[in-house]
């Protein structure tokens, strides 16, 4: 569905933007508009100019998320095909976020428990600290280190990556994740599949560490220390046995955090820049993100593919078809979030689609709140902020301002 949205400005005028539709719409100004339309008349509905079913409200995506039938890849390609063969490839194929079935399952338990056991104290001091060094060499405000690289850096640091190996892999990790989306070209892929290896090269001693410090250590009490050392103790939790999809997950925590944290810190910034009352205590900022991550969504949508037949409402999605989850779109339901379009931080009880839900819901969320809460912390204390009105990444599913 393509459509002419009205949206009202700041001055309460109505005007016109251009024709959208669900994936373009991640980039508008204001999308929210031509989401609730979508809610209201099309929560469940072939696109033809998409070629695939969208699902908009909370019904549909929480139908959708948790379908049998549906898978987070297609069937016949479960890696894209232009990584195949090469170290992204092999890294891809390993991450839970990106598999199916019931090895995935035992092993999305294993990263789930490691993430859940992360110390989101700790990784927030980290970004704070990293904050005040990028903002101390002064100049125009790096916007996109504070986004991107600073929560890559900490994760790298959680990790056990420090000063020169975090900022690397920091870096490569921004190539690796290139080759995600279906639109990445074969430059991107050959990029990710160089930083694929180099990330792997960093992380194996880390790992190797962890698991042989986790073995001296079985039986005595000792508690664990870092993302590697709660994942290799995870891993013992769960006999799980095998290393190799542990260092590609090592990897899938730094890609994890890439995205949907550049834009929670991003999306917070600019709802601080419109008007939302700014937090006085640590409680209060954190209401603050986790609210917008509601409301802004950073990530706007997701896809599921059919490997068999799925009925939703009476319509039926045919295998091979897929369905863009519209994450965004269902978080502003109202019949699951009253008043949604109020940005509302300490919202009681909301229901957000934001990281997912079901079996491929994402277990990095607390850990993406408190980097991005320290992160804009550092920022309003240095008294810097941002304008209001920013342009967004040209991106089909990230919603992240350019600032």
């Amino acid at each position: 569905m393509s459509t002419t949205t009205p949206r009202t400005g700041s001055t309460g005028t109505a005007r016109t933007v251009a024709p959208v539709g669900p994936v373009e719409a991640v980039r508008l100004p204001d999308p929210y508009p031509f989401y609730a339309r979508l809610v209201a008349e099309r929560p469940f509905a072939y696109d033809e100019t998409l070629g695939a079913w969208v699902a908009a409200d909370a019904a549909a995506v929480r139908a959708v998320l948790g379908g049998d039938a549906l898978r987070v890849r297609p069937p016949a390609e479960p890696v894209p095909a232009g990584i195949v063969g090469t170290p992204a490839g092999e890294v891809f194929g390993d991450l839970v976020r990106m598999t199916d079935g019931p090895v995935a399952a035992r092993l999305k338990a294993v990263v789930a428990e490691a993430l859940a056991r992360a110390d989101t104290a700790r990784a927030a001091r980290l970004a704070a600290r990293h904050t005040r060094e990028v903002l101390a060499a002064g100049g125009e405000v790096p916007y996109e280190e504070l986004m991107f690289g600073v929560p890559a850096r900490v994760v790298a640091e959680l990790c056990g990556l420090t000063q020169g190996a975090g900022r690397e892999a920091a870096r490569a990790i921004g190539d690796f994740v290139q080759c995600i989306p279906a639109s990445a070209t074969p430059a991107q892929q050959r990029a990710a599949a160089t930083a694929a290896a180099r990330l792997r090269e960093l992380l194996t001693p880390p790992l190797n560490a962890a698991s042989a410090t986790h073995v001296a250590d079985r039986g005595d009490g000792a508690p664990a220390s870092g993302l590697l050392a709660e994942l290799v103790g995870a891993a013992d939790r769960h006999s799980w046995p095998h290393l190799a999809p542990l260092l590609s997950n090592a990897v899938g925590f730094l890609s994890q955090t890439y995205d949907a944290t550049a834009g929670l810190i991003g999306n917070t910034l600019v709802a601080l820049a419109r008007g939302a009352a700014v937090p006085d205590t640590p409680r209060a900022i954190t209401a603050l993100v986790r609210e917008v991550g509601r409301h802004d969504a950073p990530i706007q949508n997701t896809r599921r593919f059919a490997a068999r037949s799925f009925v939703h409402a009476g319509s039926e999605v045919e295998p091979g078809q897929q369905v863009l989850v519209l994450l965004a779109a269902a978080n502003r339901d109202p019949a699951v979030n009253p008043d949604p379009d109020a940005l509302s931080p300490g919202r009681v009880n909301p229901v957000v689609f934001t990281f997912g839900a079901a079996a491929h819901r994402c277990p990095g969320e607390e850990l993406a709140v408190a980097l991005a809460g320290a992160v804009v912390t550092e920022l309003r204390t240095a008294g810097l902020s941002t304008t209001a009105t920013p342009a967004y990444r040209p991106l089909a599913n990230a919603r992240i301002p350019l600032l």
